[in-house]
């Protein structure tokens, strides 16, 4: 079994048009399929966008039983199905279930005039299913006679290259099962493992990846011994494990920044002491330090080099699910070191702001 890569991304979301509308008028992505009951998908509507390597298809469930509304119901939006890339479907599912996945859906063919793809169901963490997908023929056909393709108009953007990493959190105690379960069913290797802790809140991480090196999971699990912090907020709001973030590759993310910011994404801002003595941190910059503060673009360095990292706001009312952009210069880990520049960055900016109100107060006589 070989997996190839990440095919593509199933999210189920309680309106699949307006999802569409965000992640094509503000992300990018471009209408290129669609399909429903009258192509043989019962009870759902479902979009396909495209945009480089990365394609996502958009599904909502058209009945209280159908399991999109299922997920949205106690999940929200959210990724529910990460594809798979593989050279042999109906032998990737038999292996799997035979070392221990959980067996959902058997091989199904879906034949058309140009291609032939078949697919298959198992399961993977929390309610998230991996859908094993052997294509024949035109690449281009994504799922013959179900989802229709739809032309997509001139001038596609490539700001996005392809999906660097998903980011999962798991309920605590789960981290080290999650890890041993991708490791002996789906034959990933644990790649790197790291404790994270600042101003009280703590996680572990651990990120596995597939022999190929295309398909990577950076795995959260919150620390109980700390103060509750964000992953503890995300598996609450979500009900469960899930993917927090999605990491999409850039090559150029000075220029994809700001032309997501111009239609409307919404980023995380970053303090401005974050950027003071930045290249000491890290080494010398290639972008000019004045642009990635104006953009709050991010940087972190390890052995390998640089990653230049920035992550958008939930897009959503449970303020899970969002999105990492990340143009990597040679950095093969996922920018941790980012974290305690970010708190350290916010201290000095309260207290200088601390300081600035008592100097003026001290110069007004406010309160004397």
């Amino acid at each position: 079994m070989t997996i190839n890569g990440i095919d593509h991304l199933e999210l189920y979301v309680g309106d699949a048009r307006q999802a569409a509308f965000y992640f094509d008028n503000a992300v990018g992505f471009r209408l290129c399929g669609q399909g429903g009951p009258e192509t043989g998908l019962d009870g759902q509507r479902s979009l396909l966008l495209a945009q480089a390597g990365i394609r996502l298809l958009l599904t909502t469930g058209l009945s209280a039983e159908h399991p999109a509304a299922t997920y949205v119901h106690r999940h929200g939006d959210g990724i529910a199905v990460v594809a798979l890339a593989v050279d042999d479907a109906a032998g990737a599912y038999a292996e799997l279930v035979d070392r221990g996945a959980t067996a959902l859906s058997p091989p199904r063919t879906f034949t058309g005039v140009d291609a032939e793809v078949v697919v298959a169901e198992v399961g993977g963490f929390g309610d998230v299913v991996h859908r094993l997908v052997e294509r024949r023929g035109d690449p281009g056909v994504f799922l013959p006679g179900a989802i229709e393709p739809v032309t997509a108009p001139d001038g596609t953007d490539t700001l996005l290259a392809e999906v660097d990493h998903l980011a999962i959190c798991v309920p605590p105690g789960q981290l080290d099962e999650t890890v041993a379960h991708y490791e002996k069913v789906f034959g990933f290797a644990d790649i790197f493992t790291e404790h994270i802790e600042v101003a009280g809140q703590a996680m572990n991480s651990k990120v596995v990846q597939s022999p190929s090196g295309k398909v990577t999971f950076v795995l959260l699990e919150p620390d109980t011994g700390a103060r509750p912090g964000q992953i503890e907020d995300f598996l609450r709001w979500h009900a469960g494990a899930g993917v927090q973030h999605l990491g999409l590759r850039t090559d150029d993310i000075v220029t994809a920044v700001g032309a997501l910011a111009g239609r409307g994404v919404r980023f995380a801002s970053t303090p401005g002491a974050y950027y003071d003595g930045l290249e000491q941190r890290v080494g010398r910059l290639d972008a000019p330090v004045d642009r990635l503060r104006e953009l709050s673009i991010l940087v972190d360095s390890d052995h390998d080099g640089q990653l230049l990292q920035i992550f958008t706001e939930s897009m959503h009312v449970r303020r899970t699910l969002f999105l990492e952009l990340i143009e990597r210069r040679g950095a093969r880990t996922f920018g941790s070191g980012n974290i305690k520049a970010l708190y350290e960055a916010k201290e000095r900016e309260l207290a200088a702001a601390g300081a600035s109100s008592a100097a003026a107060v001290a110069a007004g006589g406010v309160g004397a």
